[in-house]
């Protein structure tokens, strides 16, 4: 989603005096010295897969402190991001807290206040050009991501370039795919895979790079969907990865099946209206045709889930014909949201055919 995690959305907060994380601990996670164990795995891993509200829950659990701490808050605000608790956000996070935590806040005013945007995205050119910011692994994904919905894609990729982080590369990869450069994701994939191998994260980019080949790896991403979800509980944006390697595949009935459960999950969640609307029309169900139904056939756009953490990225297919009460849905609760600006121009266009043909 928007959070970044996106996701990707999973998904995706001033101090400048930031001391980049040592290498394993940005690679692998915060390590307790005494224990050597990963204290916020589990709040990680949650917001990696789409379970917002556990990543919270954990992360109110975690008694740590200093840097432990701050990326602690960095996850559980992120995890609040890909909510919509903007609100929240933006007044729990203040002037003195530190640089990454400003970041994150930066994204939800980016994300919430319209108004706003423009100065957001100034902060973040001027933090891209001093050379320093960048340094942040959580700084520069956040302005990866604000650049990802502003549309620069280059913009967003050196913001992330050189970095270990295995976020920032799983953001790089979802980028490269977006751009349909899969054979520079695979390139950044198996980078990943050298670092940490067992990642989940690093899983979940190498399902999002076999989707992107199709193929026999359809099956190998479905897979993967699959055994997280096993693993930690299906979310939303497991159930529809598994839907999309299901549709890939020619198998709709199947992927109706977990688009509907994701939908029990989150009935508002604009990847599974959006696929949804794709199943209803290969399996050929009654669904109301309008003037959106007619220019989406001319819309070819593809959004990868951020939040990473991002923002997630989801995945989404299109179709001719879709429910009008999913296209109302999107347009009132997700305006910004990529298709439904996308549809919004094709509508604007379709209409300026429309005149010239009747004119």
């Amino acid at each position: 989603r928007q959070s970044g995690v996106v996701q990707p959305t999973v998904a995706g907060k001033k101090s400048f005096c930031w001391a980049p994380l040592p290498r394993q601990r940005e690679r692998l996670g915060t390590k307790m010295p005494e224990d050597d164990v990963d204290v916020l795995f589990e709040v990680r891993t949650h917001l990696y897969v789409g379970n917002y509200q556990a990543c919270i829950n954990e992360a109110q659990k975690v008694d740590v402190s200093g840097e432990v701490a701050e990326e602690r808050d960095v996850l559980m605000y992120r995890a609040m991001v890909a909510q919509a608790k903007y609100s929240t956000v933006r007044g729990e996070v203040n002037d003195s807290s530190p640089t990454a935590l400003q970041a994150v806040k930066n994204l939800a005013t980016y994300l919430s206040r319209k108004m706003e945007r423009e100065q957001v995205v100034a902060s973040v050119k001027k933090q891209q050009e001093d050379g320093i910011s960048m340094s942040n692994p959580t700084v520069a994904l956040i302005a990866a991501i604000i650049f990802m919905h502003e549309g620069e894609s280059e913009a967003a990729l050196r913001c992330l370039h050189g970095s270990d982080s295995l976020e920032n590369i799983a953001l790089t990869i979802q980028i490269l795919i977006q751009m349909s450069r899969s054979d520079l994701a695979r390139k950044e994939l198996k980078r990943m895979q050298g670092l940490d191998d067992d990642s989940t994260l690093t899983q979940l980019a190498t399902a999002w790079t076999d989707l992107a080949v199709g193929g026999e790896k359809l099956q190998d991403a479905y897979y993967i969907f699959q055994e997280l979800a096993d693993k930690y509980g299906p979310t939303p944006l497991l159930l529809n990865g598994q839907a999309v390697a299901h549709m890939m595949q020619g198998r709709y009935e199947d992927a109706e099946g977990c688009l509907l459960s994701a939908q029990e999950k989150n009935s508002n969640d604009p990847e599974t209206l959006i696929n949804l609307n794709v199943v209803a029309q290969h399996l050929g169900k009654p669904v109301e045709v309008s003037r959106c139904c007619l220019v989406l056939a001319h819309i070819v756009l593809v959004v990868l889930f951020f939040s990473l953490l991002f923002y997630p990225a989801p995945f989404f297919f299109l179709s001719c014909q879709t429910a009008q009460r999913y296209i109302n849905q999107l347009k009132d609760g997700f305006p910004e949201h990529p298709f439904t600006r996308a549809l919004a121009e094709k509508e604007k266009e379709f209409d300026a055919a429309v005149a010239l043909v009747t004119s």
